[in-house]
């Protein structure tokens, strides 16, 4: 490459962030160039050809042609680089040799070899491409605006062929302008954090936030504080106990007053269903048909879950699909020995081309056998939601999907949706969203660098059922029951309808409250003996404890403080009697504040190094089976937005095997856990029958998922 189509690289010590302008004739680069220098208080590099063809045009009449193209290329890198040793910071270029070489290409079918090997070579941090949205303006040097689109294509292409990285800035100047500066900031601050301008470009596609990425770099390298716990909530000390009469009557007065309320059943049913058969996928891999017994196999390994699948296998709901299946795909079935039917009943259950049961979600599994159909839990669901989430003949129930499993989800309900609403008499309205990509977290090595997959990209993964406080959020209802996509029954179902509506009971009993507060402060009604009032029902009814220095506030600064404490979104969380079942219980913890509040708190997030934390963690009396009902509403029916009462420094950091490796991410504080740290809690008792979980398939042999 000739020495005069050659950038420098730096102003001095001092490296410079290139911006490069790229697009098409009028599509707003000198104009955004231009006002980018003028923010950033430094230098922009006009176009070269610009000046260069206008006098050409006005000597002799005379339009570009193919040789003036690498005129054009030395002029320009010679202005960009002057501009380049009087820059500060930032350079902003209203054109570069890229654009040269496409419109080469594009005009001429040709592109001069010096020409093309200098528009490669020359490093830009970020090229923006604009778009032709922006409006045509017609000069003596610019034609052709109806192959503005073709035109765009080709430089599009030319950005992704040669791997430069690049943003397109859509819409008005102004609009462009402020969405430059803010991603410029972005740039700037992720190049400080060791990150390259294709890193960047990565980051800002997935759409996390980049201060996000900054936590979260800063969790994998100092950990993350563990929960300090004060003691487990119990009953009468954090946990509500209702008798039966009780709960009718919490119901009761749910019916009544949910009339004017639109109503939501949650159901998170994102995952497949691999761990349910995690034993009988290591049975296929280490299993040897021809060498060695099942029985055998089951002493070698104590693998007793295997024992008890077989023992279990006619009670299953699909025993009769996968039976019949095998009986065509082996003629001779009935002669095999007992060991090869139970060893293909299992291949075909789990198989890609048969049932492939584990690679399906679970909501889409045979859950219940009934007399004259098998049902999954999404049809279980549907059913549930009909009778305790449903107002004026109407319910919702709103699915967090996997966005290839939608259509199977889809298929189902097609097919069961209306007998539920004939037999319920309510119409059912079905919903769907799906983890968004800009909830993902990064995954780092154990040097706490960034891990990245065999193309040198940066490595995300899912954050975790924590990042459904987003399509949460999205939801536009007054009260939102949640429930977990495996925790449905086949008896009990009327009993189940009973606590779910009365724990909604309790949540409207709650709100009224807090509606009465909230309105006379509105209204500059509350008196010293209001106050008295609210703090006493904040106390025995919410378990919220005033900070110390309340006392000391001026009146209308306690009015002001009342006024935060009251107005957040309210949920009230079933709790069963903790029976060793793995996962979150319900305890009294401590912020970094000093104050004290009722939080759902999950082992990872105890220092089980600490004797003591370890003791109040082993004391837990109750256990929390994800049975949420919540209201998203203030008191002048405005949606909260939830993302504000999340506890950013309640995620958790687990090792994940990947692409062979063993890696580090980060989960985001869990959507029951921290993700609503900051909402108003109550905890109620409710019956062992409506904790019905299926996390292994052996589960489905449990009473209440057999028949009675």
């Amino acid at each position: 490459m000739e020495e005069n189509l050659k950038q420098f690289p730096k102003n001095g010590t001092t490296e410079i962030i290139k911006i490069a302008l790229f697009g098409p004739e009028s599509t707003g680069k000198t104009t955004l160039a231009k006002q980018l220098a003028e923010y950033y208080n430094t230098e922009w590099v006009p176009e070269f050809a610009r000046d260069y063809l206008q006098e050409k045009w006005n000597k002799n009449q005379l339009i570009c042609d193919i040789d003036d193209m690498l005129p054009i290329a030395y002029g320009q890198t010679q202005l960009e680089n002057k501009s380049l040793l009087i820059a500060n910071k930032y350079l902003f270029c209203d054109t570069n040799l890229m654009v040269t070489k496409v419109f080469s290409e594009v005009y001429y079918n040709y592109c001069d070899p010096l020409l093309g090997e200098a528009a490669l070579e020359h490093k830009y941090d970020l090229f923006f491409l604009t778009d032709i949205d922006f409006p045509w303006e017609k000069d003596d040097l610019r034609d052709s605006p109806e192959k503005r689109e073709s035109v765009f294509a080709v430089f599009k292409q030319s950005l992704i062929d040669n791997k430069k990285p690049f943003i397109t800035l859509s819409g008005d100047k102004n609009l462009r302008l402020n969405k430059a500066i803010s991603i410029i900031d972005d740039l700037t601050e992720a190049k400080k954090m060791g990150f390259s301008p294709a890193d960047f470009v990565q980051v800002y596609e997935q759409g996390v936030p980049l201060e996000n990425i900054k936590q979260q770099l800063s969790f994998f390298r100092n950990g993350i504080e563990k929960s300090n716990l004060v003691g487990p909530a119990t009953l009468f000390n954090g946990i509500l106990k209702l008798s039966e009469k009780n709960f009718q009557e919490k119901a009761i007065f749910f019916d009544k007053n949910k009339t004017n309320l639109k109503l939501e059943k949650f159901v998170p049913a994102s995952g497949a269903a691999s761990r349910m058969f995690q034993f009988l996928i290591a049975f296929l891999n280490e299993f040897d048909v021809e060498n060695e017994s099942i029985n055998a196999y089951i002493n070698r390994k104590k693998d007793t879950e295997l024992s008890i699948f077989i023992v279990g296998l006619e009670k299953f709901p699909f025993f009769e699909a996968i039976d019949e299946k095998l009986r065509k795909e082996f003629p001779d079935f009935e002669s095999l020995n007992r060991d090869y039917k139970n060893y293909y009943f299992i291949k075909l259950l789990l198989a890609k081309d048969f049932f492939d049961f584990s690679s399906k979600p679970k909501g889409v599994l045979p859950f219940h056998k009934y007399k004259i159909h098998t049902a999954t839990a999404l049809e279980e669901h549907l059913y549930e939601c009909a009778y305790y989430s449903s107002s004026n003949d109407n319910a919702h129930l709103h699915f967090t999907v996997s966005e290839v499993h939608q259509n199977q989800f889809e298929s189902i309900i097609d097919t069961v949706k209306k007998s539920i609403e004939n037999q319920s008499g309510t119409t059912i309205k079905v919903s769907y969203s799906y983890q968004n990509k800009n909830t993902d977290t990064l995954a780092v090595d154990f040097e706490n660098k960034p891990f990245r997959d065999e193309n040198g990209r940066l490595f995300f993964r899912p954050g975790g059922h924590g990042a459904l406080i987003d399509n949460l959020n999205n939801r536009d209802a007054d009260i939102v029951f949640i429930k977990n996509i495996d925790n449905v029954s086949q008896n009990h179902i009327q009993k189940n309808v009973l606590y779910k509506k009365a724990l909604a009971g309790i949540l409207l009993e709650i709100q009224q409250r807090l509606f009465k507060y909230l309105y006379a402060i509105d209204a500059e009604e509350i008196q010293q003996d209001y106050i008295d009032e609210i703090l006493l029902f904040l106390e025995e009814k919410l378990n919220i404890r005033t900070p110390d220095d309340f006392y000391e506030l001026s009146f209308e600064n306690k009015i002001i403080e009342l006024k935060v404490l009251l107005n957040k979104p309210v949920r009230v969380c079933g709790m069963v009697k903790n029976e060793g079942e793995p996962g979150g219980g319900p305890f009294w913890v401590k912020d970094e504040k000093g104050a004290v509040s009722l939080q759902i708190v999950e082992s990872s997030q105890a220092d089980l190094s600490n004797e003591s934390q370890k003791k109040i963690l082993d004391n837990a009396t109750h256990f929390n089976p994800v049975d949420l009902v919540c209201g998203l509403k203030n008191y002048k029916k405005e949606k909260f937005d939830l993302r504000k009462f999340v506890d950013h420094n309640s995620g958790f950091i687990v090792e994940k095997n990947t692409l062979g490796k063993t890696i580090k991410s980060y989960e985001l504080p869990g959507l029951w856990n921290g993700a609503m740290a900051n909402w108003i809690t109550i905890f109620v008792q409710v019956p062992l029958i409506t904790f019905n979980p299926v996390k292994s398939v052996n589960d489905l042999l449990k009473s209440a998922h057999q028949s009675q």
